[in-house]
C-alpha cells in the first residue's frame, strides 16, 4: 500500500465522555498508545459529552488530514446503549453530511484474552507479584471483581463471566462480582457480606478503563470496610488505564476493519444492527446534542437538571421528575431507559444513601425509595462525600 493511499486511512477512538478530567487525560493515553501502533495512520479520538474534543471535533481533524476513510472503534468495555445506539447515530449523521467518506464501525473491546491478561496484571502487580512469574495459585485470597453495573443484564452478565475465568486462571481460595452502578450487590454491602467467608486477604479488583466517580466510590468504600476490619488486609487493584495489553486489544479492533475479518464473520456488526434497527423504527435518533445525564449513569455526578433538590429534606422528589420519563436527548442518538426492575433490592444503590462515599446514584431512585430511606439522606453530599472532593 502507497503512502498516499495510507494517509487517506485513518482511526477513531469514540469514548463516553467524564466530567473527571483525569478520566479524560487517561483516554488520551490510549490513544497515544494505538498511535504508537499504527505510525503511518492518523489516530484521534473524541467524546460523546461533557468532554472536549467531541466525536465530531476528532472526525473533522481527520478529514482536516485528509482521510477519506475513517476506522472508527467503540473505546467501550462492553457493548451497552452508548456502543449500540449513541455512537453508531453519530458516525452515520457524519459520513452522511461528508460526501466521499466512509466509515468503518468495529466492536467493543469484550472480553478478548488482552483484556483479561491486563485485568490479571492489575491483580498480580497489587499484591506484588510479577505477572510474568505468578504462583500456582492464591488459595489464601479472595477476588472482588468491581464491575460497573447497569441495567442491562447481559452486561451484568459479562463481569460475572470475566470473574470466574479470571478465578480459574489465577486460583484464588473465592471470587465474586459486586458492583458500583444500578443493579446489585453494591460494593459496600457486597464486601460486607464476603468477609463472612473468613479470608484475611481480599482484593478488590475494579474492571474499568478510566478514573472517574465511581472508581472513587469504591476506593471510598474499601477504605471505609478497612477502618472497620483492621484484620483483613484489603487490597486495591489499579483500573486497567493504558496498560499495554489494554493497546493491544484496541489494536486488534482495528486490525479486524482493516483486514476485512470483522465483515467476514458473517454476524451483524454493531453498525449493521444499529441500521436494521433505525430502519425499523426501533431506534429514535435526534441529531442534536444535550447536557443529559441518564439516570442509570451515575459515572457524571450530579447536574442541576436531574438533581435540583440537592438531597435537601423537602423530598418532593416526584419519579417522573428524575428524569425518567426521558423528554431529553443524549449525544447524538435519543434512547429510552426504563427503571431497572431491581432498583429497589435491598442489597442494590439503596444502600449506599447516607455513607457519605458518593450521591450520583440518587437519580435512579422511585419516590417511594426516597421516601423509604429518606432517614439515611442528610444535607447536600456533593460538597462533602467522598467521591466529590477535589
Amino acid at each position: 500500500m502507497s503512502e498516499t493511499t495510507q494517509a487517506k486511512k485513518g482511526i477513531m477512538i469514540c469514548g463516553h465522555g467524564s466530567r473527571d478530567k483525569d478520566a479524560e487525560r487517561e483516554f488520551g493515553l490510549v490513544a497515544e498508545g494505538l498511535k504508537q501502533r499504527f505510525p503511518d495512520l492518523p489516530v484521534e479520538y473524541g467524546f460523546l459529552e461533557f468532554s472536549a474534543p467531541n466525536i465530531h471535533m476528532g472526525l473533522n481533524r481527520l478529514l482536516e488530514q485528509g482521510v477519506d476513510n475513517i476506522y472508527a472503534i467503540p473505546g467501550m468495555l462492553f457493548a451497552a446503549t452508548h456502543a449500540k445506539n449513541d455512537i453508531p447515530s453519530v458516525l452515520t449523521t457524519y459520513e452522511e453530511k461528508n460526501a466521499g467518506l466512509h466509515v468503518t464501525y468495529g466492536r467493543e473491546l469484550g472480553l478478548q484474552e488482552d483484556m483479561i491478561e491486563a485485568f490479571q496484571a492489575r491483580i498480580y502487580e497489587s499484591l506484588g507479584i510479577d505477572p510474568n512469574n505468578p504462583p500456582d495459585s492464591l488459595y489464601d485470597t479472595m477476588l472482588v471483581v468491581v464491575g460497573r453495573g447497569t441495567s442491562d443484564t447481559s452486561a451484568n452478565a459479562e463481569a460475572t463471566k470475566l470473574t470466574r475465568i479470571v478465578n480459574e486462571n489465577m486460583g484464588f481460595g473465592w471470587a465474586d462480582t459486586v458492583y458500583s452502578g444500578v443493579t446489585y450487590p453494591s460494593v459496600g454491602v457486597g464486601l460486607e457480606k464476603l468477609l463472612k467467608l473468613g479470608f484475611k486477604r481480599i482484593v478488590v479488583a475494579p474492571y474499568f478503563l478510566f478514573t472517574g466517580r465511581l472508581i472513587k466510590r469504591i476506593q471510598g468504600y474499601v477504605d471505609k470496610v478497612a477502618q472497620e476490619n483492621p484484620d483483613i488486609e484489603l487490597i486495591q487493584a489499579h483500573y486497567l488505564s493504558d496498560h499495554s495489553r489494554v493497546i493491544d486489544a484496541f489494536e486488534n479492533r482495528v486490525n479486524e476493519i482493516m483486514d476485512g475479518s470483522l465483515e467476514g464473520q458473517g454476524e451483524e456488526t454493531l453498525m449493521s444492527s444499529f441500521k436494521r434497527r433505525l430502519a425499523a423504527g426501533e431506534v429514535d435518533v435526534h441529531h442534536h446534542h444535550a447536557e443529559y445525564v441518564d439516570p442509570e449513569d451515575d459515572t457524571q455526578g450530579l447536574s442541576v437538571s436531574d438533581h435540583s433538590h440537592s438531597h435537601s429534606h423537602g423530598h418532593s422528589h416526584d419519579h417522573h421528575s428524575h428524569s425518567h420519563g426521558h423528554s431529553h436527548s443524549h449525544g447524538e442518538g435519543h434512547h429510552h431507559h426504563g427503571v431497572y426492575q431491581h432498583i429497589g433490592h435491598p442489597l442494590g444503590p439503596r444502600t449506599m444513601i447516607g455513607e457519605n462515599i458518593c450521591c450520583c446514584f440518587m437519580g435512579q431512585f422511585t419516590a417511594d425509595i426516597l421516601e423509604a430511606e429518606k432517614h439515611k439522606i442528610d444535607g447536600d453530599c456533593t460538597k462533602t462525600a467522598f467521591a466529590h472532593k477535589k
